[in-house]
């Protein structure tokens, strides 16, 4: 890893040299400047970890150092340094952003630790930004839904832990996109994340890619391999469809989690790892356990923070925001002019159940863009992009009321479906006329706004004339 950086400046030739050399025999890089204007210049031509700045110094004061670094960008931790400070000082260099204030004569001891607590600010920092990044940027946690919201709150919490995160959810939600933005918020971040699918490889090959081989533990094993566990220490290893994970490795799996240690296959060195795993399922693992198919230990170690992705059906009001992430991005991939979707088309898609979930919008969103030749997304191109009769199976038929029940579907699913069918049969019936259509169901239309918002409903083409006013 690299050495953090410090910027010493202070005019005093032997405290320059006496922090120099402490900083240095505790593995810090360190460059010094005797006054304001030197401080000034280095800043300007190259970044550091962090400042130790000396408030008395000739030409351009400490304070006056601060507040122009300050004032051009500089967001370093900046410490100030003084040999007779005041509390009027201290109060001047807090408000102008500096990290701590160190008294002179300087204790090496405390000078250390208000170091390490910069540097420890400094990386958290970073840590947020990555993290809301990686919120920001990941088509599965995209949406300002309340399980959305709810989401991207636990995958914050669990960010900055370090227990293992067990991520539930069907296919095509993006629970490998969960564990990444968890990877890239977490102070593992420096190192790239590994992983594995342990649905995909054979049975007899799990173990040497989880732990690695010596050369000669099996046939074609030419030379030593390091596995997944020895390639991850210091980062996080997801391991994904680990309900798929044979009960032989599951035992083996359990004693890496409570032990922080491997051995490889065919050897008997026992080697000291540290992982943060963060596993994902579509499998229920408590019935799975319940009926012998999966450890329940394992699942009780692994389950510390419980993380579920909600299915795209259940989430149906983020739909808008995803497409308006997909199109764009999928034009240019695939070299096409921006596209748009009608209103009449976003409200068909609002209609299909998406089984395939985030993924499948995805695909669907790909596929439009490559076939449909005009600039206009409508209802008609996307009927032909879905399955045959797939938008009227999603929502009830005509009426509303024959296909509603589908095992497995909760009630309160349910109920949006066929709450949202009827509602855009109205809004379609009178035109996108939301105030027609609010009477038509006998709703008061701040109440029809409401349901129109929380289902994710957007009119078919009406004026603009009709929109809500409050």
């Amino acid at each position: 890893m690299a050495r953090a950086t410090v910027l010493v400046v202070d005019d005093e030739p032997n405290i320059l040299r006496t922090v120099r050399t402490a900083l240095r025999a505790e593995g810090y890089e360190v460059e010094t400047a005797e006054d304001g204007a030197a401080a000034l210049e280095r800043l300007g031509t190259r970044s550091y970890d962090v400042v130790l700045l000396d408030v008395q110094l000739p030409k351009i004061g400490g304070l006056e150092v601060l507040q122009r670094a300050r004032s051009q960008g500089l967001d370093t931790p900046v410490v100030m340094m003084s040999g007779h400070g005041t509390i009027e000082t201290a109060v001047q260099a807090t408000r102008l952003g500096a990290r701590d204030f160190l008294e002179k004569p300087l204790s090496t001891e405390k000078l250390l630790l208000t170091l390490e607590h910069a540097l420890e600010v400094t990386a958290l920092k970073g840590r947020v930004l990555a993290l809301e990044k990686a919120l920001g940027s990941t088509s599965a946690l995209l949406g300002d839904g309340p399980a959305m919201r709810e989401l991207r709150r636990v995958v914050t919490r669990a960010a900055s832990a370090v227990a293992p995160v067990l991520i539930t959810g069907e296919r095509g939600t993006g629970k490998e996109l969960v564990a990444r933005a968890i990877h890239e918020g977490s102070r593992r971040a420096k190192q790239e994340m590994e992983k594995l699918n342990c649905a995909a490889v054979p049975q007899e090959l799990i173990e040497s890619e989880l732990f690695g081989h010596e050369a000669g533990a099996f046939t074609g094993a030419a030379k030593m391999r390091k596995g997944r566990f020895e390639r991850a220490s210091g980062s996080t290893l997801f391991l994904d469809e680990v309900g798929d994970m044979p009960a032989a490795m599951q035992a083996k799996l359990l004693r890496v989690l409570q032990e922080g240690e491997v051995e490889r296959v065919g050897g008997a060195q026992t080697i000291k790892v540290d992982v943060r795993v963060v596993a994902a399922t579509n499998r229920d693992l408590v019935a799975d356990a319940a009926a012998g198919r999966f450890r329940a230990d394992l699942y009780d170690r692994l389950n510390v923070v419980p993380i579920r992705v909600p299915a795209l059906r259940e989430r149906k009001e983020d739909i808008p925001a995803l497409v308006e992430h997909f199109l764009p991005a999928s034009c240019e991939a695939n070299d096409r002019a921006l596209k748009r979707l009608t209103q009449g088309a976003m409200n068909l898609l609002l209609r299909y159940r998406f089984p395939g979930n985030v993924r499948e919008l995805k695909n669907l969103v790909d596929r439009l863009v490559i076939v449909t030749e005009r600039e206009v997304i409508d209802e008609d191109d996307l009927r032909e992009a879905l399955p045959p009769g797939s938008i009227d199976g999603a929502t009830g038929g005509a009426g509303g009321r024959d296909g509603v029940y589908t095992p497995g579907t909760p009630l309160k699913d349910m109920l949006d479906s066929a709450e949202r069918d009827l509602i855009m049969r109205s809004l379609e019936h009178h035109k996108g006329n939301a105030t027609h259509a609010a009477r038509d169901l006998g709703l008061e239309r701040s109440h029809f706004y409401k349901k129109m918002r929380s289902l994710g409903i957007r009119r078919p083409g009406a004026a603009d004339d009709d929109e809500e006013q409050a």
